[in-house]
C-alpha cells in the first residue's frame, strides 16, 4: 500500500489527548484496511503529523472521522525521502545532530511480548509481524504523551528512558491499558519491568545495571504486569500510584536479593 503523511491543526489541544485521538485511530485501522505507523506532535506549531500505509487519502481522513472526529487539513503520498520536508525539517536543524539532553539519573523502561516465538509458529510470521506492530504503536503513542525516549528496538519489546519515574510509570498504565483494550489482537500480552538509576550512556545507548535490572524485571514478571524496584515506588511516593510488595528476588547478575513490587492498574482512561 502505498504511505500518506496526513497534518491537524491542534491549537489549544494537550499532548495527552492527541496520544489518545492516536488510540483511537489504531482500534479502528484494521477495520478499515490501513496500517497507522507512528504519528509527531510539534508542540510548537500546534501540529500534529500521522503516517498512516492507506490504499488512499480519501479512506486516511475517513478513519479520523469516525475515530474522533478531528480530520486532517492536508493528505499527501509520500516516500521516505518526502517525510522530512513535509514535517518542515528542511529548515530546523537536523534532529538527528542534537545531543539528547537527559539527565545522569533516569527511569528505565523495558516492555516484552509474552510468547512471541509461539505466536509465531502458532499464527504465522505476518499475523505474529502485526502484533508486533500493534504492541510498537501504543509504546510509542505513550511515550510520546509522557516524554519518553525509545532507546532501542528489542525484536520483541522495546527499551525506552525518561528523565522522570513518574512519567515512566504513568507510559507503562497507558501500555497496559492500551494493549487490555485491543480486542482485534487478543495475543498481545505483555511484560513491563522498570528500574531507575544513573546508567551508562555511550552512542545514544544505555548500559550497565540500572539497564539490566530494569530488563530482569520485565523478564521476571507476568504477563499483563509491571514490575519496578522498591526505589521506583519511593520516588514516587504521594504521586497516586498503587504498589503491591512482590518480596525480594534474586536476579541473574546480582549478587544480593533486589526489593520488587507490582503496579497496580486497571482498564480505563
Amino acid at each position: 500500500m502505498p504511505t500518506f503523511m496526513d497534518r491537524h491543526d491542534m491549537a489549544g489541544v494537550s499532548k495527552e489527548a492527541v496520544a489518545q485521538a492516536h488510540m483511537q485511530d489504531l482500534a479502528l485501522q484494521d477495520e478499515y484496511g490501513v496500517n497507522f505507523l507512528t504519528y509527531w506532535y510539534d508542540h510548537d506549531r500546534q501540529t500534529t503529523f500521522c503516517l498512516v500505509e492507506a490504499p488512499d487519502a480519501e479512506t486516511v481522513s475517513l478513519v479520523h472521522r469516525d475515530a474522533h472526529g478531528d480530520l486532517p487539513g492536508q493528505v499527501v503520498q509520500v516516500d521516505d525521502a518526502a517525510v522530512d520536508a513535509f514535517l518542515g525539517r528542511i529548515t530546523d536543524p537536523p534532529v538527528e545532530k542534537r545531543p539528547i539532553a537527559e539527565p545522569a539519573f533516569r527511569t528505565i523502561l523495558f516492555t516484552d511480548i509474552a510468547g512471541s516465538t509461539e505466536v509465531h509458529d502458532r499464527l504465522g510470521d505476518e499475523a505474529a509481524m502485526q502484533v508486533t506492530r500493534r504492541h510498537d504503536a501504543v509504546v510509542r503513542a505513550a511515550l510520546d504523551a509522557n516524554d519518553g525516549r525509545e532507546v532501542k528496538h528489542t525484536g520483541d519489546g522495546i527499551m525506552a528512558s525518561f528523565p522522570r519515574a513518574t512519567d515512566a510509570l504513568h507510559a507503562a498504565i497507558e501500555m497496559q491499558r492500551g494493549f487490555a483494550a485491543d480486542p482485534e489482537t487478543p495475543e498481545l500480552d505483555v511484560r513491563i519491568g522498570i528500574n531507575a538509576g544513573e546508567p551508562i550512556e555511550e552512542g545514544n545507548q544505555l548500559f550497565g545495571l540500572t539497564v539490566n535490572l530494569a530488563r530482569r524485571f520485565c523478564d521476571g514478571t507476568e504477563p499483563r504486569t509491571i514490575m519496578t524496584s522498591e526505589g521506583i515506588r519511593a520516588l514516587t511516593m504521594g504521586k497516586g500510584f498503587d504498589f503491591v510488595g512482590a518480596g525480594e528476588r534474586q536476579f541473574k547478575g546480582v549478587g544480593v536479593p533486589v526489593a520488587v513490587c507490582l503496579v497496580s492498574w486497571a482498564p480505563g482512561s
